[in-house]
């Protein structure tokens, strides 16, 4: 558990004791055996709060995995109603002490009203409210969730440039801490307004004697303290305020609706008969079950609107459950893969390096029919280590003896066979319409075009000698073994170059951190192990010894910026299609290594938004992805321990089988919509003409 954590929930729960002779009933005692006696008397009750309150962990995972690949995004329209309205309350009230004070008091002060708020009612054995309070808190989570799938809002510190997102960096571990549990796009609704409301509503319509008028003030206090404090900090919108009020209003009406079902089954002091009666009759429990089965059944064979009601809750959360399981759920493995030693991919083209049986094969699939068989394309006799490449319709391969051209369209012919040996780099791009292949060979860049004319390249300084290559278009961008941390970019057909130094510097904090895991950062001997560039970026992994670091230039501003943590480890990018894609290992530390953080994932930065997000999210290793219009090609382990190619598609298309579930819920809802209104009609009718003859007997 984070140190800074801690503290927070040590500070609320100390706050919560040392309140408790104020906020407690008039006439209620203190004393030491109550803090056991609550929780035997109440354990359902606090289970049901914490574990819906931590719930919310997984629920932003999914929301993070939703929002990268869907991109459904509502905050423009948030921001086109509201404008800057948030940025005039942090510059007016902006200070150095007032943004600490506000950090903490928006963690803090959360866990201490949602935990005091079930722990006070149920020290002092308040049932009546205990029961309320609880599910409360449960069903404002359980309201939230179609708004944090289906409804994403940005944090406004990450949206507007001219307001700062203080709460999430106020700190290096404070930061830490918010990007490993925060999505930063559930913003509405504010469940730190939705849960204190709801709690406010409940005390103020169920404490008929008032025993807790102080608390219900207090609530009150903290609920307008937030509302300043969520959007002074740089996190929530006016608009997020107003959502969590109507969800807080909401869950008290469902509360009510909901409060004698489910205590009549929870209840604690019934419960344990309950269990008991299972273990020792359990054919007297089971004839129980049959019976309210069967009555349960002959209900729905004559229903009303409410058993109608229920059935079209249950259709639309099922849907729900389809579309966000088939949109989370979006990477398709190529077909007739068995070992994946690496892949390319280009303009609805996936070309493999396949390892069967000790055999290295390059397999080509059509990015649009992975479930088809890959075509047979002529190659010459690879090795697991050797080199391809791939540009629109073509595909280019080379052995240690020679480099062979071959177009898609025609894979039984080569186009061009190169006989060259010690290939330490091979490149593909299009000249004037023309595929061209670029290669190092003996340290040097060389080019050949299908006529095998040689084509002329730009020139390293003097004394300088090829390390490692990347071509976009007509542009070429090399790093010399003698000057490691430089980008060399030109032009092809013309000799100069424009040099670029990447600055892998890190903040003070991020190094001083590295060293305490043991990690010597070395920027003497830093050194670019990757690059890849476009029209707008050039994006490169710099090695500083402790860790690999993303560094992004911006040639238009010449600005370096690092789009992932300067602290965690990073592999393998790739650009194009306004996406910049990674593996890293987010949030690990090594001196407390969870298993959670200890496999890659692929990440995603959007170069228009400027905006990081993590695309996968499980405990499976993803490798070396790749940028296609579609989405991300990867690598994976596999069950069988080798590695498989993923393709995961960006979008809101569905799967066939989705959309037939869906066009069948639709037509079924209309029926099931159809039923609810009349039957409500006409009980609505027959209470009327029951109130009437009622009158009139009298």
């Amino acid at each position: 558990m984070d140190g800074v954590y801690l503290t927070w929930l040590i500070s609320a729960l100390a706050v919560g004791v040392f309140a408790m002779p104020y906020f407690k009933p008039p006439w209620a005692n203190m004393t030491l055996s109550g803090f056991v006696d609550f929780i035997r008397r109440y354990w359902l009750h606090l289970l049901l709060a914490l574990s819906i309150y931590n719930a919310k962990d997984f629920l932003d995972q999914i929301d993070r995995i939703f929002m990268a690949r869907t991109g459904i995004d509502m905050t423009p329209y948030i921001y086109a109603i509201e404008g800057d309205l948030v940025v005039w309350v942090q510059e007016t009230f902006r200070s150095d002490l007032l943004d600490s004070i506000m950090t903490h008091f928006y963690i803090s002060g959360f866990m201490f009203i949602t935990y005091a708020s079930i722990f006070y009612v149920a020290y002092f054995d308040d049932r009546w409210m205990a029961d309320r309070i609880a599910l409360c808190i449960a069903w404002v989570y359980i309201l939230a969730i179609p708004f944090y799938l289906f409804f994403n809002v940005r944090v406004t510190g990450f949206y507007i440039d001219d307001m700062d997102a203080i709460a999430y960096t106020l700190n290096p571990e404070i930061e830490t801490w918010f990007r490993r549990i925060d999505a930063f796009t559930n913003c509405m609704p504010s469940l730190h307004i939705a849960v204190p409301f709801s709690i406010w509503l409940t005390f103020r319509k169920h404490d008929f004697d008032g025993r807790w008028k102080r608390f219900q003030n207090m609530t009150l206090i903290y609920i307008i303290l937030t509302a300043f404090a969520i959007v002074y900090l740089g996190i929530h919108w006016f608009s997020d305020i107003i959502g969590g009020m109507m969800i807080g209003a909401l869950t008290v009406k469902m509360v009510d609706k909901s409060n004698t079902a489910v205590w009549n089954v929870l209840d604690e002091r019934t419960i344990n008969s309950r269990l008991a009666t299972i273990l020792t009759r359990p054919f007297h429990s089971l004839k129980f079950v049959f019976n309210r089965s069967k009555k349960f059944t002959l209900k729905l064979l004559k229903p009303t609107s409410k058993e109608t009601g229920a059935i079209i809750v249950i259709v639309l959360i099922l849907t729900a459950g389809v579309i966000t399981w088939d949109l989370t759920n979006k990477d398709l493995p190529a077909e007739g893969v068995q070992s994946a030693q690496g892949a390319v991919a280009s303009d609805g083209w996936l070309a493999t390096l396949d390892n069967q049986s000790g055999v290295a094969i390059v397999l080509v699939h059509n990015l649009s029919s992975l479930s088809k068989d890959s075509i047979d394309v002529v190659q010459p006799k690879m090795d697991i280590d050797s080199l391809y490449a791939l540009k629109e319709n073509y595909l280019v391969m080379a052995n240690s003896s020679e480099v062979m051209l071959v177009n898609l369209n025609n894979p039984d012919n080569a186009l061009l066979i190169i006989n060259h040996t010690g290939i330490d780099g091979l490149e593909l791009t299009y000249i004037q319409g023309e595929p061209v292949v670029i290669y190092i060979s003996n340290n040097q860049v060389k080019a050949m075009a299908v006529d095998e004319q040689d084509i002329l390249l730009p020139m390293l300084p003097q004394g300088e000698t090829v390390g490692m290559i990347s071509v976009q278009e007509n542009e070429l961008v090399m790093i010399s073994k003698e000057n490691p941390t430089t980008v060399h970019i030109g032009t092809i057909g013309i000799s100069g170059t424009q040099n670029i130094v990447m600055n892998a510097t890190s903040s003070e904090d991020q190094d001083l951190k590295l060293e305490e895991w043991g990690l010597i950062v070395d920027y003497q001997n830093a050194s670019i192990i990757d690059v890849a560039f476009n029209e707008d970026y050039i994006a490169t992994i710099v090695n500083v010894s402790a860790i690999n670091r993303l560094v992004l230039y911006d040639r238009g501003t010449v600005q370096q910026t690092m789009p992932f943590d300067a602290k965690f480890p990073i592999n393998n990018i790739s650009i194009g299609y306004e996406y910049l894609v990674w593996e890293g290992r987010d949030h690990l530390d090594p001196t407390n290594v969870l298993d959670q953080y200890l496999d890659w994932e692929i990440h995603q930065y959007n170069l228009e938004t400027k905006i990081s997000e993590q695309v996968t999210s499980d405990s499976i290793n993803q490798y070396a992805p790749i940028v296609v219009e579609e989405g991300v090609v990867y690598l994976e382990d596999g069950d069988d321990g080798e590695l498989v190619v993923k393709v995961l598609t960006r979008g809101t298309d569905l799967a066939t089988y989705s959309s037939a579930v869906l066009q069948f819920a639709v037509m079924f809802l209309i029926g099931l919509t159809f039923i609810f209104i009349i039957q409500r009609q006409d009980e609505e009718k027959k209470r009327i003409l029951n109130h009437d003859i009622g009158h009139e007997s009298e």
